[in-house]
């Protein structure tokens, strides 16, 4: 039982400092919020509408737009309005609809529409289905003029009813799509899920690693040499040690999971390929964060050296910057690092929808990760105690 008492007076030691508590839950869980509004491309974007007439054209371009698929329309009252919220990102992008829409289109008179959108990728492939769909409602309008020309419908309105009734009747485009090798996410993300599992790899192992802050305090009060003059053996110190980060670890993850799932609706996949996932990273974590806390003697060396690595190594390993746009000779190099064999099973979990066995080529290299570090943790720290 003594490794139990000694990991949970770790635990209860690192969350006494109420500044660690935001930085190990509510910052990782604002990181995804904060990424997941920025970058996630899989929610339905939202597209304001301004109206400034009437009528049933004006009604019909509105229904058209609402209609299409993963695209909602939330309509606004003026264009400084709309504009405002496009600016400030709460819209994707918007329409303004002018006041004499339907009369000048029953004219027969060409209708400028205004579109507003922020200069990115997602703004212009949204700009493309609003065209489409003004698109469909224009073949509607010229099938109406050919019938008031060619004198088979007695007004512009019957010619509109007339091509109304007939189109869905006339044989649909059908469009085939095929992928060209190998998906990198066959499902279909969230809005937050490639963010979130990245996030949770990065404050793991750079919590893991400031951690060492507590080892190396705890060899200078003397408490490590006290626990040693009872019948405790070096072996069990260390043993709870290592329970002790690993249990933050988990505690960390655990939080950081269900509350992503809970508040952003984050799928995180099979749950038994994530616990194995999360306790062996916890485990490589626990390991590198004893080791370097047993090769320096102040804190201020090792706050530096921590965030050094655990930054720099999140980023080599795909944490800040998907492992998919790196060069394949990046790629080959990012996997010398733990994050990128978690990210590859976080990867294959949420994108594939894998279970342990599709993941078990990942699971091996972070569990050969684990042993080495831990093994050379536990002679690091051994020599320490009894020197």
């Amino acid at each position: 039982m003594k490794p139990v008492w000694i990991a949970v007076a770790n635990l209860r030691r690192m969350f006494r400092v109420r500044a660690n508590i935001f930085f190990v839950f509510v910052f990782p869980m604002v990181l995804i919020l904060v990424l997941g509004a920025t970058f996630g491309g899989s929610s339905s974007p939202r597209l304001g509408v301004v109206t400034q007439g009437s009528g049933p054209l004006t009604a019909a371009l509105v229904r058209q737009l609402d209609r299409t698929p993963r695209l909602r329309v939330v309509p606004v009252s003026d264009p400084a309005s709309l504009l405002t919220q496009v600016e400030r990102g709460n819209l994707e992008a918007g329409l303004v609809i002018p006041a004499g829409y339907d009369a000048a289109l029953a004219a027969g008179h060409g209708v400028i529409l205004r579109y507003m959108a922020r200069p990115d990728q997602s703004s212009q492939q949204l700009g493309q289905t609003v065209r489409g769909a003004v698109a469909t409602q224009a073949a509607l309008l010229g099938a109406a003029r050919f019938a008031v020309t060619e004198h088979s419908a007695p007004s512009f309105a019957a010619g509109l009813a007339e091509a109304a009734r007939i189109s869905p009747a006339v044989p649909p485009v059908s469009v085939t799509e095929t992928t060209a090798g190998t998906a990198l996410f066959p499902q279909t993300l969230g809005q937050f899920d490639e963010g979130a599992s990245t996030e949770l790899l990065l404050f793991l192992f750079l919590i893991a690693l400031t951690g060492a802050v507590a080892l190396i305090e705890t060899r200078r009060l003397g408490l490590a040499r006290r626990m040693l003059a009872t019948p405790t053996s070096p072996g069990t110190v260390i043993a709870g040690e290592t329970l002790g980060r690993v249990l933050i670890s988990v505690i960390q993850a655990a939080v950081i999971i269900f509350g992503s799932a809970l508040l952003f609706g984050v799928n995180w996949g099979q749950p038994a390929g994530v616990a194995a996932v999360v306790i062996l990273f916890a485990l490589v974590g626990a390991g590198a964060g004893m080791l370097l806390g047993t090769l320096f003697r102040n804190e201020q060396q090792t706050v530096g050296i921590s965030l050094l690595l655990g930054l720099g190594l999140g980023a080599l390993g795909g944490c800040m910057v998907p492992l998919e746009v790196f060069s394949p000779t990046l790629r080959r190099v990012a996997h010398i690092t733990p994050q990128a064999w978690g990210n590859d099973a976080f990867a294959r979990l949420v994108g594939h929808g894998a279970s342990v066995g599709g993941i078990l080529p990942q699971l091996g290299v972070l569990t050969a990760y684990a042993v080495v570090l831990l093994a050379l943790a536990s002679w690091r720290l051994r020599r320490v105690l009894v020197a």
